[in-house]
């Protein structure tokens, strides 16, 4: 069950409105950075209590990577051992609580005159999930990029529509890479 919560975070991720978020090593020289492969065995260094995805959507997140890194930004795919940075993503899917309160005025019909106040309380839990890309220098291991993106979620979409929810989520983490200097 839990499998196919974080599936539906991913694939959904583009239902919010909110903007994505960026840090990065000012002293990284991203000028240099001109080969990507991703972190072998990425797999194996994900929080598996909160992080798993099945291979549909490993599958959707990194060709999207892929195409924004290499068509979008101009850099080459190539073995590990030659990239100048690393890629890696995570994902999570956390519950929050919206909570809505309704003030009513009524004028009662019994039979007498006066006004009544009612407060009635909603609370709707939903889903939000959160797709975060690292990018890491792979010379000196470190971390120099991290953007992510978090969003509330939508269910019941189709094969497609998850795939273009990808890309978009994608496209937006990846939108400040390299970073652009704040002036």
């Amino acid at each position: 069950m839990k499998n196919i919560l974080i599936v539906a975070a991913l694939a959904l991720l583009t239902a919010c409105t909110q903007t994505p978020d960026w840090d990065y090593d000012k002293s990284a020289n991203f000028s240099n950075f001109k080969t990507f492969a991703w972190v072998e065995n990425a797999s194996l260094t994900k929080d598996t209590n909160n992080y798993q995805i099945n291979g549909l959507m490993e599958k959707r997140v990194r060709t999207a990577v892929n195409a924004e890194l290499s068509q979008t930004l101009g850099m080459n795919l190539v073995d590990a051992a030659q990239a100048d940075v690393l890629v890696n993503y995570h994902a999570s899917v956390d519950k929050e609580l919206e909570v809505d309160n309704f003030n009513i005025n009524y004028r009662p019909h019994w039979g007498y005159w006066g006004t009544g106040f009612q407060r009635d309380t909603t609370a709707r839990e939903y889903e939000v999930g959160t797709l975060i890309i690292d990018i890491v220098d792979r010379e000196s291991n470190q971390l120099v990029w991290r953007g992510a993106k978090e969003g509330r979620l939508k269910k019941n979409q189709s094969p497609e529509q998850r795939e273009a929810s990808i890309n978009k989520t994608v496209s937006e983490i990846l939108s400040n890479f390299p970073p652009q200097k704040q002036q």
